[in-house]
């Protein structure tokens, strides 16, 4: 059974950019990939450098094209189910049956969607509804916009929206879980509150047309910032020994080391920072760190 030098569970940003350092690193890498990422809800990427505005399906394919000129770097569409061992003996098996080894472990498993229980909400969400101004904030400019939020969540999006809009009310969903002290900045700055449950969001071919409130009420908007429900992508870090955070993130320094000697986390998994470019920055960094273990152990081991 080959022994990889590091196999790295999850092809995303974070994933891919670890695999392309460790690939330039001449290092033996397995990447398992389930090709089920969050972001393929989207029609877009955006803010990445040089590759804005890029289909994430077509970000994935350039970087495998480019990570595959690297021969020692294999790609398999393959689920990890368990893993096992401890740091220089890693074993991971997965749901096609299949067994491997490694000496590290890179989680790349990024977080996924709680669906939320908001009729006509998984209709427009990637397209006229997001979760990031950053991200999709530009394409929603000076549009008419609803918040989907409640307590801190709602009135930190209501402070960060007019850069790209002034036109926006907040739905809570319910009890805004806001203090008076929120209620009343929201008031003098003119931020419409309402506290209804939302009955459903009324949309045609993904476009959102109104929000409508079990009292009657009809909030009209062309986009939405919604904050989402996330969970981790998978359980095997907290099914190693990795901390993890309240948040379900797992615990990591700054190269992306776990408490678990050998295992490292990058991307999402690991942060509340839910950008493609800063995920593909914490892999590269992480795979930096993982080489320079490897390098270590190796020196350590030359007989002189």
């Amino acid at each position: 059974m080959n022994k990889y030098d590091c196999i790295i569970i999850g092809g995303g940003p974070a994933g891919l950019s670890g695999a392309l350092a460790l690939g330039r690193a001449r290092k033996n890498v397995l990447v398992l990939d389930d090709s089920r990422p969050r972001n393929a809800v989207t029609h877009e990427m955006h803010g990445f450098l040089s590759r804005d505005r890029i289909k994430p399906s077509e970000f994935r394919r350039i970087a495998k094209e480019q990570i595959s000129e690297y021969p020692t770097v294999q790609f398999a569409a393959e689920t990890a189910v368990s893993v096992e061992g401890s740091d220089g003996e890693f074993m991971i098996t997965t749901a096609q049956g299949q067994t491997y080894t490694s000496r590290k472990i890179l989680f790349a498993i990024g977080k996924k969607d709680i669906p939320l229980p908001i009729a006509g909400l998984s209709d427009v969400y990637g397209k006229s509804a997001f979760v990031c101004p950053y991200c999709d904030g530009w394409e929603l400019q000076d549009q008419e916009l609803v918040i989907i939020a409640k307590g801190a969540g709602a009135f930190h999006l209501a402070k960060m929206i007019p850069g790209w809009s002034s036109r926006y009310a907040i739905c809570t969903n319910g009890p805004d879980e806001l203090t008076e002290e929120e209620r009343e900045e929201l008031r003098q700055h003119g931020v419409p509150v309402y506290d209804a449950p939302i009955r459903s969001i009324v949309s045609n071919d993904g476009k959102v047309e109104r929000v409508e409130l079990e009292d009657g009420t009809s909030v009209s908007c062309t986009g939405i910032f919604f904050a989402p429900q996330l969970t981790i992508g998978s359980e095997l870090p907290a099914s190693i020994g990795c901390e993890m955070k309240e948040t379900g993130s797992v615990i990591t320094d700054a190269l992306g080391r776990t408490n678990v000697p050998g295992v490292y986390c990058a991307g999402d998994a690991g942060t509340e920072m839910y950008q493609a470019i800063a995920a593909a920055s914490t892999g590269a960094m992480a795979a930096m760190s993982i080489n320079g273990e490897l390098l270590m152990e190796s020196w350590n081991r030359s007989n002189y």
